[in-house]
């Protein structure tokens, strides 16, 4: 599909390649220019009502209306989408090998009001997965409040260390885990390394920045947010020092819901975290943990997964 042709406002720039979608012939009738020749832009229009001038590759120029020809990379992409009816025989949320709760209900912060948030991982079939279309990265339901990663993007995304993936593999509250999914949680000690430190670090200073400029232009923050950036420093030091990813954060509850309620100045937090910050530091100078997570075991399991779906063909 040509997916800047639905787009009536945009004007291509000149330089743009192009291939033509129709067939142009001369006064005596002579064709002088093929349907699907290939050319570039030469000048835009100022709107999509006039037409475009095109130079062929012999140097010939014609004028053609928007319709009348694709972006050469769209055209070519044309028949490599899926069908919209690709996946309608699958329910790839039968490919589930692990789900698991996380968020507010497994740290132990919840509410009355707090959703239940389901994450964990799908394995679908060997015949998608070689498919000339390939599979979803992650399956995503909005009102359910659930989220699958296919297996090799939960893999690359834990041996990132992120966050909300290493969390999967340390909650408590698991719902569902196949044999496969066991193996994976016997050996997640792999995916601990000291690329935690910068990960968590990142994310919290980036964050913290962004509340700042909040308080100074909107006059407030999301104080259930900040909580959670104290949540995942605290978590980070743990992980240096015990390698482990403390999921449930009995210890400091109090002080953490204090802060979603509103009960500690936005100074007491702030200096709450620059020394946190100190305190990962010396636990990133004296860590255990390696610099690097294990790839080569985390391929190990991947090939094992995918080798185990090729056999159920």
């Amino acid at each position: 599909m040509d997916i800047a042709k639905n787009n009536l406002n945009l004007i291509l720039p000149v330089g743009t390649q192009v291939v033509t979608r129709v067939e142009i012939k001369n006064a005596a009738g002579e064709i002088s220019c093929l349907r699907g020749a290939v050319g570039v832009i030469i000048k835009s229009p100022t709107d999509n009502s006039h037409t475009y001038q095109i130079q062929l590759p012999d140097g010939t120029e014609v004028n053609l209306r928007r319709q009348e020809f694709s972006i050469r990379k769209h055209f070519q992409s044309e028949g490599l989408e899926p069908p919209a009816d690709f996946l309608a025989d699958y329910n790839l949320y039968d490919a589930v090998i692990y789900r698991c709760i996380v968020g507010s209900r497994a740290y132990g912060l919840d509410n009355s009001q707090s959703d239940i948030d389901r994450r964990g991982i799908y394995l679908p079939s060997a015949e998608l997965h070689w498919s000339l279309y390939g599979i979803p990265e992650q399956l995503e339901n909005n009102d359910t409040q659930e989220c699958y990663w296919e297996l090799q993007k939960f893999l690359i995304l834990a041996l990132k260390a992120n966050p909300n993936v290493l969390e999967c593999l340390y909650t408590p509250l698991v719902e569902t885990a196949t044999p496969l999914a066991e193996k994976l949680l016997a050996i997640r000690d792999i995916f601990l390394s000291q690329l935690v430190y910068q990960t968590y670090n990142s994310y919290v200073l980036s964050q913290f920045k962004k509340m700042e400029q909040d308080l100074r232009n909107k006059g407030g923050i999301r104080w259930k947010h900040a909580m959670h950036l104290i949540r995942l420093l605290l978590s980070g030091i743990t992980v240096m020092k015990e390698g482990f990813v403390p999921v449930k954060v009995e210890a400091w509850r109090s002080q953490l819901l204090a802060i979603r309620d509103r009960q500690i100045s936005w100074e007491e937090v702030n200096a709450w975290r620059l020394s946190l910050h100190q305190d990962f530091d010396r636990a990133f100078a004296l860590t255990h943990l390696p610099e690097r997570p294990d790839y080569e075991r985390a391929n190990a399991f991947l090939i094992e997964a995918r080798r185990q779906m090729a056999t159920l063909e």
